[in-house]
């Protein structure tokens, strides 16, 4: 009797486990759901397919969710950017980089900030150029109308480039500031004959005349040592430190006029 009533509950105990062993999958609209045991739950397969397919997507969501640029219609580059027409090229940089950073990730905000700045650069720099022309050509014009001896005078003088006024003003610049260094102790008369020689040797580069080159180097020089023999005097004496001496002074003149000789007479 008590081997019946064991195998019977051993029965009883076995037929739930079988039940488990055995998923039903439910048809129709609840095809989402597996029936174990009579509890549903939820098929796991589906949602991770869902959970892999969205974040696959997820690579335009800066794009997608990303501010929008509220001008980038705008056909005035200086409305879309935000800038005076008067403005700095260090204000409309500034706008420029605001703007790229608040609506960064939008490519069509990016292009339209970007090709507004490249059109307001282009047109300065088409205006600087355009000024520059202009400037020219009002001053030939005014030299082509001036009198004869004003256009002969002028054809003996030329405008270098500005590396060759540079470097001839920091030649004559130094002499002159070694004149002043040694002032005290001996006179400039080696820095007086070093800068005559440097002139000549500067106009006969562009003569290609040494007799004449000479001709007009001590010419230069005899100009700038009577002007300042003449203006010295003249300078009051609280400007003038009281080391220098009057042939020092002299010679700071003629330094100027030997620069100016070598670097514009043709």
């Amino acid at each position: 009797m008590q081997a019946a009533v064991a195998f019977s509950q051993a029965s009883s105990l076995a037929r739930p486990f079988r039940r488990l062993a055995r998923p039903y999958h439910a048809g129709g609209a609840d095809d989402g759901v597996v029936v174990r045991g009579g509890v549903s739950l939820p098929r796991l397969r589906r949602a991770w397919c869902s959970a892999s397919l969205s974040v696959g997507a997820g690579g335009g969501y800066g794009s997608e969710h990303a501010p929008v640029f509220p001008r980038q219609k705008t056909w005035d580059p200086y409305k879309l950017l935000g800038v005076d027409r008067d403005a700095t090229e260090e204000e409309i940089n500034s706008a420029r980089n605001f703007l790229l950073q608040q609506y960064a990730g939008y490519e069509e905000s990016e292009e339209a900030i970007e090709s507004a700045y490249d059109k307001i650069m282009m047109k300065s720099y088409s205006h600087r150029k355009k000024s520059k022309i202009n400037l020219k050509s009002k001053l030939k014009k005014q030299v082509e109308e001036s009198p004869s001896w004003v256009k002969t005078l002028l054809g003996y003088f030329e405008v270098p480039a500005m590396d060759v006024v540079s470097r001839r003003l920091a030649f004559f610049g130094f002499l002159a500031g070694w004149s002043i260094a040694t002032s005290a102790g001996t006179g400039p008369t080696f820095q007086l004959a070093l800068s005559l020689v440097s002139c000549i040797y500067f106009l006969n580069d562009k003569m290609k005349n040494l007799v004449r080159a000479s001709a007009t180097g001590l010419g230069v020089f005899v100009s700038g040592w009577i002007v300042g023999s003449l203006l010295v005097p003249v300078i009051p004496a609280f400007i003038v430190p009281p080391t220098w001496c009057p042939e020092l002074l002299t010679s700071l003149v003629a330094y100027v006029f030997l620069f100016l000789g070598c670097t514009f007479l043709k």
